[in-house]
């Protein structure tokens, strides 16, 4: 990882921990708990894993609690989960590009980049866009004309940021991303599909982080809006004029259609889709495959198609699973009748 390597004292200092166990231990890595050799520090965050651990060749071991029977040293901390963050990014390669404008860059003379930004070989900056502070903008991105990206930014490789689309500051934006792509409205005329046009843009709030391979289309009217701190995994179409709120997470293969409305610290899992005008309050779940056509109450968990309360659709489900049995139980339960029947009529 980078060649680093962490004391078991310097550790202790990095994730505010108390150490149990011997302090002259090297860490040059992170792994879990079978995978791990002696060199590697790896955590428990859930105790059915402790067998695993009194086996494990790990060197040290982040947990909440000292444990009896452990052959190694322990770290403990109030979090094993938020330190073991603290020390991945301690690990995490470092790429600082050196601030200023490659020279292969193409950049308008009425854009405003700060001196402090990196503009990436290939990249092409258009009229009227504003580049924060310490901005990253790498290899291959396109930034269309009046964009504004905030301070602290970073967009990987071939991110397209289309024209009148503001990205706040501490925003991160993976390889292959765009926004401000044109939203899919059509209107039949003279019997062909023609595009309606959008004017509107996109805001990212700050500290948005968004997957690879993911389109957020510009608004008709108005803006699609990302709300700050919101996090979007990879491969996820958000449509026309949503307007997501704050601390939302949605994992890959979400798609959103237009003019939905998110609220703050939603969650969505992989694959589920959510059906134009919808309205999901706050703190709703979505389960993975789940499909939303209408509303979902604030703080509700739901899951299938369409989506119901997690609870009711999983007995759907054990139901539906149980009809071939039902089904045959139902014939056998005929064919009883008919006798009876039968046996009734002749006599």
């Amino acid at each position: 990882m980078d060649g680093k390597i962490l004391t078991i004292k310097k550790l202790c200092d990095l994730v505010a921990g108390q150490l149990c166990g011997s302090d002259e231990i090297s860490l040059s890595g992170i792994n879990s708990i079978d995978a791990a050799c002696d060199q590697d520090l790896t955590f428990l965050s859930d105790e059915k894993y402790f067998s695993s651990l009194q086996t494990s060749n790990a060197g040290a071991v982040l947990v909440s609690t000292e444990y009896e029977n452990v052959g190694m040293a322990q770290v403990v901390v109030g979090n094993v989960d938020e330190a073991l963050i603290t020390v991945l990014e301690y690990f995490q390669p470092k790429y600082t590009p050196e601030s200023g404008i490659h020279s292969s860059a193409v950049v308008s003379d009425s854009a405003t980049i700060a001196v402090s930004a990196s503009i990436g070989a290939n990249a092409v900056i258009g009229d009227d866009v504003i580049i924060g502070e310490n901005t990253i903008i790498s290899s291959g991105c396109h930034i269309l004309s009046k964009s504004k990206v905030g301070a602290n930014c970073k967009l990987d490789s071939n991110v397209v940021i289309y024209d009148n689309c503001t990205i706040g500051n501490y925003c991160v934006i993976l390889a292959n991303t765009t926004i401000g792509s044109m939203g899919f409205g059509y209107r039949a005329v003279n019997n062909m599909p023609k595009l309606i046009p959008h004017l509107g843009g996109v805001i990212l709030e700050d500290f948005v982080e968004i997957g690879a391979n993911c389109t957020i289309d510009r608004a008709k009217f108005g803006n699609t809006v990302i709300g700050m701190a919101t996090k979007i995994d990879n491969l996820v179409q958000i449509a026309h004029n949503c307007v997501i709120g704050k601390c939302c997470m949605i994992a890959a293969f979400v798609g959103i259609a237009g003019s939905s409305v998110l609220g703050d610290g939603v969650i969505i899992g992989g694959q589920a889709g959510v059906g134009d005008h919808a309205t999901i309050g706050d703190g709703a779940m979505l389960a993975g495959g789940a499909g939303v056509i209408g509303y979902v109450a604030p703080g509700a968990k739901v899951f299938g198609y369409p989506a119901r309360d997690m609870k009711q659709a999983q007995r759907v489900l054990a139901h539906t699973n149980r009809l071939p049995q039902l089904a045959k139980t139902v014939k056998e339960l005929k064919k009883k009748v008919e006798k009876l029947e039968a046996a009734k009529d002749n006599s």
